[in-house]
């Protein structure tokens, strides 16, 4: 006895093959979100993408700020001790005892502070941070730039250190980067200047 296979009903309209590309399933609950892009900006004191090369001021820039840190609370501390002598009251006392553990605690934390500063140049812009307990990153276009100056002071010339100073047209966005040795510093400022002229030309 041969073996038959199953008949359709009676009336029923046999199904067209699909043309053309299958739509893909949809899950329960709607359709899914794009995927966020894999490692993306975590830190808003960071540029994005993470692209710039910084470069660190000098070391020496730590001897120059415990200098000046010590020969400005040496005239406070001074000044403190004659008012305790010459008074003998316990505001002096505590004035002083406050001022020394202040100056203490300053001593331990330029060493930090110094390496927290650094700069990168980019197509279009300078970009400097700096701080330790409130950080700061500032952002200059070269096309706001209106002049570039080098300042050095009596430490910093012993240290043989200089500072790059950016003014822009608003004040509140110009920025400095200290600790910089002459050649270089002569260096920046000539390339922030040929740039910042050059896009400005161009606006």
């Amino acid at each position: 006895m041969s073996e038959r296979g199953e008949q359709p009903p009676v009336g029923a309209v046999p199904a067209e093959p699909v043309s053309g590309p299958v739509p893909p399933e949809q899950p329960v609950g709607g359709p899914v979100p794009p995927e966020q892009p894999v490692g993306g900006p975590t830190d808003p004191l960071e540029p994005w993408p993470d692209t710039v090369r910084w470069q660190p001021v000098s070391r020496d820039l730590i001897w120059v700020e415990a200098l000046r840190l010590s020969i400005g609370m040496l005239v406070v501390i001074v000044g403190l001790l004659v008012g305790l002598v010459l008074t003998g009251s316990w505001a002096f006392g505590l004035a002083l005892g406050l001022t020394v553990v202040l100056t203490i605690w300053r001593l331990l934390v330029i060493a930090r502070a110094v390496r927290a500063w650094g700069y990168a140049e980019r197509d279009n812009d300078l970009l400097v941070r700096h701080g330790l307990v409130v950080r700061r990153l500032s952002i200059v276009p070269y096309a706001r730039m209106q002049f570039v100056d080098v300042t050095a002071g009596p430490l910093e010339r012993a240290f043989k250190l200089a500072t790059v100073q950016l003014h822009t047209a608003a004040a509140a966005s110009d920025a400095r980067v200290p600790g910089l040795r002459p050649a270089e510093a002569s260096r920046l400022r000539d390339r922030l200047t040929a740039l910042g002229e050059d896009r400005a030309e161009g606006l």
